[in-house]
């Protein structure tokens, strides 16, 4: 009689990092991957910054005290954080757990130090770089985000570059290219579909 192993063989959530230099359009991609409903868990991040009048908590982040924030880093309870512009801003455990536990493949969109992070804690995560054509490009995209300043704007493209540098550190890489979002999404789709099709699956432990 032949094995049974092949009935057997369920596809066990994934934890994917989506990551990559400043400019690259990495909130576009995972924009474009909710409006277009991929059924997977987006990760909401802790931040310690007031909410906005459109925000909701739980949706667009948990807003929490900066001593809850504390205890939280104490306690263990974050994946990772860090501090921009003054705000602390992290991912916690149980977000991903229970996202997880659940059965959903949970998405995350963090900074490339960030992803190294995740994956000394969580081996098994799918880490997928997104970069644009060239340093020539990113540095364009840059330029024209036109939300800083000359000095912040010329520390934000050295970043960027040493960042560009990170990739060994990722399992995939996708070049996002100016007016091809859907394409994108379409890569980062392809990449999750076929790690589930792996014969040794990502068994994700947190």
């Amino acid at each position: 009689p032949m094995s049974s192993e092949f009935e057997i063989h369920q596809p066990s959530p994934i934890l994917i990092v989506i990551s990559g230099p400043s400019g690259v359009g990495k909130d576009t991609v995972v924009q474009r991957m909710k409006e277009r409903g991929l059924p997977f868990h987006f990760v909401v991040t802790a931040t310690t910054r007031e909410m906005r009048p459109n925000e909701t908590n739980g949706k667009d982040y948990w807003f929490v005290s900066k001593d809850e924030f504390a205890r939280m880093i104490e306690e263990n309870e974050l994946i990772e954080y860090a501090v921009v512009y003054g705000d602390y801003k992290g991912i916690p455990k149980w977000e991903v757990r229970d996202a997880l536990a659940s059965g959903k493949d949970v998405v995350m969109r963090i900074d490339v130090q960030g992803a190294e992070t995740v994956r000394k804690l969580v081996p098994e995560a799918l880490l997928i770089f997104i970069t644009c054509e060239s340093e020539a490009e990113l540095e364009r995209r840059l330029r024209e985000r036109k939300t800083e300043t000359a000095t912040s704007l010329s520390l934000r493209i050295a970043t960027a570059r040493k960042e560009l540098q990170r990739i060994e550190a990722f399992d995939y890489v996708i070049v996002n290219q100016d007016f091809h979002l859907d394409d994108t999404v379409d890569k980062v789709r392809a990449i999750i579909l076929a790690e589930h099709l792996r014969v040794q699956q990502r068994k994700v432990t947190l």
